[in-house]
C-alpha cells in the first residue's frame, strides 16, 4: 500500500479524483442523494463531499486490493467506481488549477474508491475549524455500483 498525505481546498464543499483525461463535470451528479452519501459521480470523475468549505487534510491510500474494513472510527464510509481511461489519478480541490494538482500512476481501468470520513460532528458554529478529515482508498475491481457503507447523521 501506498499513502499521501494531502491538504486540499475543500471548495463547495467537496475534492475532486479524476483521470486525467475526463472531460465531465459534477454539476448534475450533486443531486439531494450525493450530497446526503457526500459521493458524487460522473464519467472518468468521483467527487467526495466534506462538512467544510476550506482546507481538509485528506490520506490517499492506494492499495493493490480491496482494503480491510476499519469503519468503526469513522462517521460515514461510502464507495463508488472510477474508470482510468489514461491511467493517471487526478486529486485535487474541486476549483483548483488543474494541471498543478497531485498526481498518481495506475494501469488503467476500474477502480474502487472508497472515502471514510471522521470527526464530521467536530466543527465549530461557524464552520470554520474542526477535526474532520477524509480518508481516500483506491483500489482496482471489476464495475460497481456506488454504496453508502456507514452513514452519518447529524
Amino acid at each position: 500500500m501506498q499513502t499521501h498525505h494531502l491538504r486540499l481546498l475543500a471548495d463547495y464543499h467537496q475534492f475532486i479524483l479524476q483521470d486525467e483525461a475526463a472531460e465531465g463535470d459534477l454539476s448534475g451528479a450533486w443531486d439531494a442523494a450525493a450530497v446526503q452519501s457526500m459521493l458524487a459521480v460522473a464519467p472518468g470523475i468521483v467527487g467526495c463531499g466534506t462538512v467544510r468549505n476550506m482546507q481538509v487534510p485528506v490520506t490517499l491510500e492506494l492499495w493493490d486490493a480491496e482494503p480491510p474494513a476499519d469503519f468503526e472510527r469513522f462517521d460515514h464510509v461510502v464507495e463508488a467506481s472510477l474508470a482510468l481511461a489514461t491511467g493517471t489519478l487526478v486529486v485535487a480541490g474541486c476549483t483548483d488549477y488543474l494541471p498543478d494538482a497531485a498526481r498518481f500512476a495506475f494501469v488503467p481501468g476500474v477502480y474502487r474508491v472508497r472515502l471514510s470520513a471522521a470527526g464530521l460532528g467536530s466543527l465549530s458554529e461557524d464552520g470554520l475549524e474542526g477535526e474532520d478529515w477524509y480518508r481516500v482508498q483506491v483500489w482496482p475491481v471489476v464495475v460497481e455500483a456506488s454504496v453508502v457503507v456507514k452513514q452519518y447523521l447529524d
